[in-house]
């Protein structure tokens, strides 16, 4: 059985690293970009290890193959539909370098927002099956660079450094929102773990390769690499040779 305090506590350390991410650029500007790549690829090689090594055989375990299948299409249709809703928002309106930015760092933070919601679902779905503390280390990596990437442009457009850290911490409080909704569908959906592992899965795995692979390779593909590499690597150890 699962502990909602701890689940909640988990999940909000790790959209935390969020505000911790927007602290270090308000206090020592935009990181290098090869560390930004190698946070990014990271996040995505120890998410990817998580999908491939724990989630989707523990699905597989747990419940029959329609349910997985079913769950990880899912996983991957929400965030597909989550993205399309965030990177929709055009003007065709001329707008100043200031105002490009500001609404850059917003486009970001709302996407953050959108993200960390199917995360929380994971971190609570996955510690029914002993996976929380592994998959919340994972999305604190994640979160890292992207509290950096929601605070540099709002700090180049000229924006108040407590209005930045407000808003981060604001967004830090999505993924035990999530959490919260995850044990909320275990409870009221009976034999579903299979179901919501996998869903999680597919929002993780759409996240690796749509999201982070990408963003990692265009800040620089030598450190994206190994990053990644090192990350698939560590975790997918980890998990070998842990006794859960």
């Amino acid at each position: 059985m699962y502990d909602m305090y701890e689940i909640v506590w988990i999940s909000m350390i790790a959209g935390l690293a969020t505000t911790f991410g927007s602290l270090l650029v308000l206090l020592f500007g935009k990181p290098q970009e090869r560390v930004l790549a190698s946070l990014l690829a990271g996040a995505g090689g120890v998410m990817l290890a998580v999908v491939s090594v724990d989630l989707l055989p523990s699905a597989w375990q747990t419940g029959p193959p329609l349910q997985v299948g079913v769950g990880f299409a899912l996983g991957l249709l929400f965030m597909f539909l989550a993205a399309k809703r965030l990177h929709g928002t055009d003007s065709t309106l001329p707008l100043s370098r200031r105002q490009r930015l500001k609404r850059t760092g917003l486009l970001i933070a709302t996407g953050i927002a959108l993200h960390d919601i199917p995360e929380g679902m994971a971190i609570a779905v996955s510690q029914e099956a002993g996976l929380g503390l592994l998959i919340a280390f994972a999305i604190t990596l994640h979160n890292l660079p992207e509290g950096m990437a929601t605070s540099a442009p709002l700090k180049m457009a000229g924006i108040r450094g407590w209005k930045i850290l407000l808003l981060n911490i604001g967004i830090a409080f999505f993924t035990p929102l999530g959490a919260l909704l995850g044990l909320l569908a275990l409870e009221n959906v009976q034999n579903s773990l299979a179901f919501f592992l996998a869903f999680a899965a597919g929002a993780m795995a759409f996240l690796v390769f749509v999201e982070l692979i990408p963003l990692s390779r265009e800040r620089h593909p030598h450190y994206a690499l190994l990053g990644g590499t090192i990350g698939f690597i560590f975790f997918t150890l980890v998990s070998l040779l842990s006794p859960l």
